[in-house]
This record gives structure tokens, sequence and C-alpha cells, in this order.
């Protein structure tokens, strides 16, 4: 067998955080390093961001969505070869905004080479569990450690693209590291919504009404036609449906996620809450009403808008096509809108809007709301120069104490509160977005007025993660100098401070992002103004008191090592 290629002898153990449990964290000092095999690379991590995602790992450890076995898109032998995939109850290691340095290659690999710089993209959506998708820091390990393992056969998608991203040398690790977070942010906006059937799809009709002749072939006309359909309904089949159909006695007979398209005539609550486990991952549920009104709030499957990509459309009328015509092209925000952040000055909700204030759209107007006085002045000392700068009108707000009385056009959706989702149906204006931007889980459900939410043909959408071109496009614009992402840096540490630093993202005690430096050993969680007291020397490299690259240079320098 071929010698594996590195640059410099590689330790036996390091330290690493390691996550064993529901809400148990411990830093292994002992943890072994993975000399790589064939298909694999060792790399050396730089440094990465803390994100509330890590949280959500660190609650629901093996019930977490991409903590889950691989149940497709890989042979299940070849992850008994890869000691860093660890589904399950298995230890795992979070972190995945990361930036790394391949170390050593393992036989065979060609495509990467010791001292490459490298991006990491963390999601293989190509690899499927039970509800979501394989991801880097969740069930194979991530970047808290000192020394991560990769495979070719996952971090290469079936069409050939790395998600090993080559980065200058010329920025600072924590930029990089950033340009995760900030991409997720990206792809909460650029992703294209399905506005047409799905293409050879499974669609599932459900009628407490009679459906008129015709409604089907104008439906099949203008958006194309499922490979097949099943019908429950004790009413007759409409003629106009040139589709294989099926037609089990009942509900009970459906089985669980299985339909892309889901159209429901009728207006009872109770069917709609039953429909809705039967939607499949990136499925569409079109209600049509009928002239008719549900009778109470509809319990509505809210988490899987984020992590299952599944959306809801309606009319109060008696054709889909009607419901069909309101879904928008993609997420983005439209010349003129009043835009709501809630839960605006955490980490990820400062990166929403100051890259809504920036993205040159004319005539919007961005509201930033927060019950933390502190963190919104801290936000607002960004926002503000930005907001002047680019023409925008931002309003901050403490929901506490003032009540907005604006309906806004678009909601981003920073707090994992089902609570705040229904609101947001009731704030919204007509033609309404609302962005369930926080990851409430999959399992969580809300109470939705589904009457006002389709009388005002409003439109809930969600992402989890990004992808490869909102990775590329966001390191663009730093590389460019467009971008400043180290404008979210609020604290660093090393991963002795890790801990702290993942509980100080629960307690929601820091306003920006925490950058974990590994090589940087006994640091401890230090937020930036404390720098001048703790690390004067590394105090007066931070520029109008914003972390960079010098700093971080000064930082290495005093603690880190080669």
């Amino acid at each position: 067998m071929m010698e594996t290629q590195k640059t410099a002898a590689l330790p036996e153990t390091q330290h690493a955080v390691q996550l064993v449990g529901p809400d148990k964290l411990v830093l292994n000092k002992r943890k072994k390093v993975f000399a790589p095999c064939e298909h694999q690379i060792l790399c050396k991590v730089e440094a990465v961001g803390l994100c509330f995602s890590d949280l959500k790992l660190l609650k629901q450890f093996s019930s977490h969505v991409r903590k889950g076995e691989i149940l497709s898109g890989i042979d299940s032998e070849v992850l008994k070869d890869i000691p860093s995939y660890v589904p399950n109850e298995t230890p795992a290691v979070p972190g995945h905004e990361a930036v790394v340095r391949v170390a050593a290659v393992g036989p065979g690999v060609d495509r990467f080479k010791p001292g490459q710089r490298c991006l990491v993209q963390t999601d293989y959506r190509w690899l499927r569990t039970a509800s979501s998708n394989a991801s880097f820091g969740y069930n194979f390990e991530g970047a808290l450690q000192e020394y991560v393992l990769m495979d070719e056969r996952i971090i290469i998608s079936p069409q050939g693209d790395s998600l090993l991203i080559p980065v200058s040398e010329e920025l600072s690790a924590s930029a990089v590291a950033l340009i995760e977070p900030w991409a997720c942010v990206e792809d909460a906006y650029a992703v294209r919504e399905r506005r047409r059937l799905k293409p050879n799809g499974r669609m599932l009709i459900v009628a407490d009404t009679e459906v008129t002749n015709g409604v089907f072939a104008s439906l099949f006309n203008h958006y194309g036609r499922p490979a097949q359909l099943t019908w429950v309904s004790k009413f007759l089949v409409p003629a106009g449906i040139d589709v294989v159909i099926t037609r089990p006695p009942d509900m009970s007979k459906l089985s669980d996620a299985g339909y892309d398209d889901v159209i429901y005539f009728g207006a009872e609550a109770r069917v709609v809450e039953t429909l809705f486990a039967k939607i499949a991952p990136q499925g569409l549920l079109n209600i049509v009403l009928c002239g008719r009104r549900f009778g109470r709030n509809v319990v509505t499957a809210a988490g899987r808008v984020h992590y299952a990509g599944i959306r809801i459309v309606g009319t109060s009328g008696q054709d889909p096509t009607e419901s069909m015509k309101y879904i928008p092209e993609t997420g983005e925000i439209r010349t003129g809108d009043k835009i709501n952040v809630i839960g605006a000055a955490g980490p990820m909700g400062t990166m929403n809007v100051i890259r809504n204030i920036c993205q040159q759209v004319e005539g919007i107007s961005v509201f930033a709301g927060d019950v933390d006085e502190n963190r919104l002045a801290a936000l607002s000392g960004v926002a503000e120069p930005l907001s002047k700068r680019n023409n925008v009108k931002y309003k901050p707000y403490n929901p506490k104490k003032q009540k907005i009385a604006e309906a806004f056009d678009y909601i981003v959706l920073m707090v994992p509160v089902p609570e705040l989702v229904a609101a947001s149906v009731k704030s919204a204006a007509t033609n309404g977005i609302i962005n369930i931007f926080a990851g409430i889980p999959a399992t969580i459900t809300a109470k939705i007025d589904l009457n006002t939410y389709i009388e005002k043909r409003l439109y809930f959408i969600g992402t989890s993660g990004s992808i490869l071109e909102d990775m590329e496009r966001v390191l663009a614009k730093v590389e460019a100098g467009n971008l400043d992402t180290n404008v979210s840096v609020a604290a660093v540490c090393g991963l002795d401070g890790a801990s702290e630093g993942i509980r100080a993202v629960e307690n929601r005690q820091i306003a920006g992002k925490i950058i974990v430096y590994p090589a940087c050993k006994g640091l401890k969680l230090t937020e930036l103004p404390r720098l001048k007291e703790k690390m004067p020397e590394i105090a007066q490299c931070l520029r109008d008191g914003m972390w960079n690259r010098r700093a971080e240079q000064a930082l290495m320098k005093r603690y880190g090592k080669s």
C-alpha cells in the first residue's frame, strides 16, 4: 500500500470538544488523531465559529435530524471505513463553520495536497437521513478539534464538486470560517422555489367536497402533471385526470412523507393536521377552501418548513391553480418591502439585518426587533452607518417596550418559537413572505390561523444550511472586499473555552459570533471589549473595535503553535 502523503509528523492524540449525550459536552485531551487511509484527507483546523445550530445538536443529540444514520446515497460498507462517521448515539464533535488546512492525504488521493487552505461546505445533501441529510459537524465529526478526518467519497458530490473550497492566504481564518453562516443567510433568500407540480411526482388529493370537472385538466396544463395520483374521497373522481389513480378507502392507508404534492378540498382542521405527516420533503400542500373557512386554528408543521422544505399555499376559492400563482420565484426581498427581523440582535439576526440593508434593493425599510437592549445597541452600531450609506430606513425596537403597528411584507424569524410563527401571520401584509430562518425542530408544530394565511396569500419559507453556490458567492464578495464577515465577531477562545462559548450562545450572552482557534491552548472565552484589559497588545490591533487579520495574527503569535 502507498504511504500517506504528509508534510510533518502527525500527533497521535489531540484536544477535542465532544458531545457524548444530550446536553453533555466534554473536553477530551487525548482524542485519537486518525491517520488518513485510502480516499481520506486529514485536515488541521485553523478556526471554527460557534453556531446556534450547535446548541440544537447539544440538546437533541441523537434525535437531531442530521445526527441520524445515512439511509441512502452511499454504500453502507464505505461508511464502516470512515472513523469520523458518528451517527446516532456515537459521541460527536460539533462545529461546522470552519476553515482548515490539509495536513496529510491517504493513498490514491490526488485532488487534495498537503498545505492547501480550504473553506468547508458542510451539507451532504445527496446523503439522506430519515428526515434530512448528512452533515459535517453532525453525523460526521466537525471542527471543534485540532485535526479532522474527511473522506473523498463524502466530500465530493455526485456531480464531482468538492466541498473543500480553496481560499486565499490573504484572508483571516475568522473571515473564512464565517462564510458558512453568511452563506446560510444567503441561501435563505436565494433559494429557488418550486412553482410547478413535481415532475414525475406523487400526488395526493383529499376531497371533502365535490370537485368540478376540468379543475385538474387546467392544473395539469398550467403546472405539469404527476406520475401517479392517490384519490381519497367519497365523491367521484372528476373528468379530466389522465393519470394512473389509486383509491385507498381512507387516509389511514396513506404513507407518511409519501407525497410530493398534496391538494386538499375542504376546511376541516383535523384533516389538514393529518395531511402534514403525508407530505414528502420539499413537498407542497395546496389547501382549496371552496368558499368555506376553518372553524379553529390549525396545528401546522412549522418545523418541517425549515428542516424538510415543505411549503403551504391556499385559496378561498375552488381552483388549486389560483394558489400556485402566489408562490414566489425565490425567497429574496422585494422592492419596497417593509422587513421585520425578529430576534435581530443575535449573531445570525445581525447578519440578516446587514445583508438586507446592503442588498441594494430600492425602497426597503428594515425593522430590527430584540428584547436585549445591549445587543440591540451593538447591532445598531454596525447597522445605522450602513443604512445611511445605502439609503435604507432602519428602525431598531424592543417589542417588550414598543409595539409596531406596521404590516410587514417580509418577516424573518430568528427565534425558534412557534408562537412567533403564529403572530407573524397576523402582522404580515397581503402577499407577505414569512421566513422561518430559526431552526424550529422538525417535530414541533404551531397553531396557525390558516384562514388569514390563505386570505392574505402568505407564504412560509425556510431553508436549512447552504449549498456550494452560496458559499462561493459569499467567498467572492469577501475576497473582493465587498463584504467583511468579521463584523460579526464578538469573542474569541481556544478549545478550552469552547464549551463556555456554547453555553454563552445558549444564554444569549454575546451579541455576535464566537470564533474558536484550536491551536490556541489555554485561551478562555474572551469578548473583544475585554481584550484591552486582558491582552492589550491584541486589543490595539482592532480596527474601530472590530476583529481583523492583524488582530488574529497577534493572537496566534501569543497562543498559537505552528
